[in-house]
């Protein structure tokens, strides 16, 4: 295809403004295990044995693994009241989910593929870089025009490394402490398209650089990008994809009316686009590395401690928060600041109980509160 045919359909048609702005919707993708907490490959069991009155319970390209979809919701208590039901729709039916990134003794390939077209396409592009399930919290925000959703996803990209270092929960890889905050981070580096997007110029800008891509790569579209941040043109939504799963239902919540807030904010405050691609890149290895320990960089540009960022973001939305009833929710952010992200409360858990006792911990905590 060349050049001007790309131009001649450049601008995807889109659905936003379809819903009110700032809905939100929230994705989570488990792992299934068996009774000695092993990976399971029950999700084709589990997806047609939930059938959930709200959200949606769907396969992944693993086997053991799904993932839990909530509704299009007004505000972030909805959304974690429905995905609240899906994971207890997910138990009813005799599975065991469990909230992490990565499973943390889990073997080097010793989960199948989903036998689907789109799944079965992905492992042949990419090979032996699909180790072990990597499990992401996904955030969606309803944007009322393609501009604004550009705007807002231009913004959102800064504060990747932060999310990163605050939702940070897969420490263990393959039976071992990786080193890592966040290990599946690492891991979804090694696949192809998976970074933080350059900044967009316009919503034109971002439909021929993402026609141009997917000839490249040889994909049907945009949804095998898998940017840390992403413009959605078919569901009329800006969503972050940089957060690992959590086990807590509230911490996901949290993390969630974070990115909402953030959503909001950088739709409508339009800030200087800073700093540069390349320096975001190296922060938010930074946080998948060090996690909450991370130096991170600050809104004037300079390093600061990840828990000062932190807070300081924490300030700057706290309006907007209360605008979109997340509040409490984002209260709990402070919370982790204060008692550590999900990979340091995994490594405290390691340390007393061992890998039994973690992943009993992890289990219990997935389930915990529904």
């Amino acid at each position: 295809m060349s050049r001007d045919e790309l131009r001649e359909g450049a601008v995807y048609e889109h659905r936003f403004g379809e819903s009110p702005a700032y809905t939100i919707g929230v994705e989570e993708e488990l792992l299934l295990v068996d009774d000695g907490f092993c990976l399971a490959p029950d999700s084709e069991r589990v997806t047609d044995g939930t059938h959930p009155d709200r959200g949606e319970v769907v396969s992944e390209i693993f086997a053991a693994q799904v993932e839990l979809t909530s509704d299009v919701c007004s505000n972030v208590s909805e959304a974690v009241d429905c995905l609240g039901g899906l994971r207890s729709a997910v138990i009813d039916c005799g599975a065991t989910p469990m909230g992490a990134g990565l499973h943390p003794d889990g073997a080097l390939g010793d989960a199948a593929i989903v036998e689907k077209a789109r799944y079965q396409g992905v492992r042949d592009a990419l090979a032996g870089l699909l180790r072990t399930p990597p499990c992401a919290l996904h955030v969606h925000v309803g944007m009322p025009d393609p501009e604004t959703a550009v705007r807002a996803a231009n913004g959102l990209r800064r504060h990747v490394p932060l999310l990163q270092a605050l939702s940070a929960n897969s420490p263990f890889w393959h039976g071992r402490d990786s080193g890592l905050a966040s290990a599946r981070a690492a891991i979804l580096r090694s696949y192809p398209r998976v970074e933080i997007p350059r900044p967009f110029l316009n919503y034109e800008d971002f439909c021929q650089t993402v026609q141009e891509l997917a000839v490249a790569a040889e994909v049907e579209d945009y949804t095998y990008f898998w940017w840390d941040v992403r413009i959605h043109p078919r569901l009329g939504t800006v969503e972050v994809r940089s957060l690992d799963t959590q086990s807590s239902l509230e911490r996901a919540g949290a993390l969630a009316a974070l990115v909402h807030a953030l959503a909001r904010y950088e739709a409508e405050c339009d800030e200087p686009i800073e700093p540069g691609r390349e320096a975001l890149s190296a922060s938010a290895f930074q946080a998948g590395r060090y996690g909450l320990d991370a130096k991170l960089i600050g809104s004037n540009g300079n390093l600061m401690p990840a828990r000062e960022v932190a807070i300081e973001t924490l300030a700057k939305v706290a309006e907007f928060a209360t605008e979109l009833d997340a509040g409490l929710f984002i209260d709990a952010i402070a919370d982790i600041v204060t008692t550590g992200n999900g990979a340091d409360l995994q490594r405290e858990v390691y340390a007393r109980a061992g890998m039994d006792g973690l992943l009993a911990y992890l289990v219990e905590q997935t389930g915990a509160d529904l």
